[in-house]
């Protein structure tokens, strides 16, 4: 099952000036903190060892993984138990005040004409961690 796909961000309303490949920076850059935190799943770690290395040394961003690896799709397959744990409560979380999606546009709100235009770089995605990080803790002291 999947949590989200770039082709689904790129087709209707999407910006005719950007590639599609924007449609996968939120969840390219989702994905990198979950690598980051150790929360990918063994799909990820025993297919693409060179590739993971390389996100975690900030050789290749979030977004050229999911590309790259993962055919634009951000899936189950892609996150360890505690990782699809938090993915489901928070990256499909409809609350419009505790979720990922809310959480990204308040952050970068302003930022570009829209959200797409979002630069895929690692300083928006430092901006952004300490926010998913403070999530996660969130959900985790919830859960006890």
């Amino acid at each position: 099952m999947a949590y989200d796909k770039a082709e689904w961000h790129s087709g209707g309303e999407y910006p005719q000036d950007l590639p599609p490949e924007n449609g996968g920076t939120h969840i390219g850059m989702f994905l990198a903190w979950a690598i980051h935190r150790g929360l990918e799943g063994e799909v990820l770690r025993e297919d693409f060892p060179e590739e993971l290395a390389a996100v975690r040394a900030r050789q290749m961003t979030g977004r050229e993984f999911l590309f790259t690896c993962c055919d634009g799709k951000l899936t189950r397959d892609d996150f360890s138990d505690d990782g699809n744990a938090f993915a489901t409560a928070y990256y499909e979380s409809e609350d419009e005040d505790w979720g990922y999606m809310p959480d990204y546009a308040q952050l970068f709100d302003g930022q570009g004409e829209t959200l797409y235009h979002v630069d895929d770089s690692w300083a928006n995605y430092d901006r952004l961690v300490t926010i998913i990080d403070r999530r996660l803790a969130e959900f985790r002291a919830r859960r006890i």
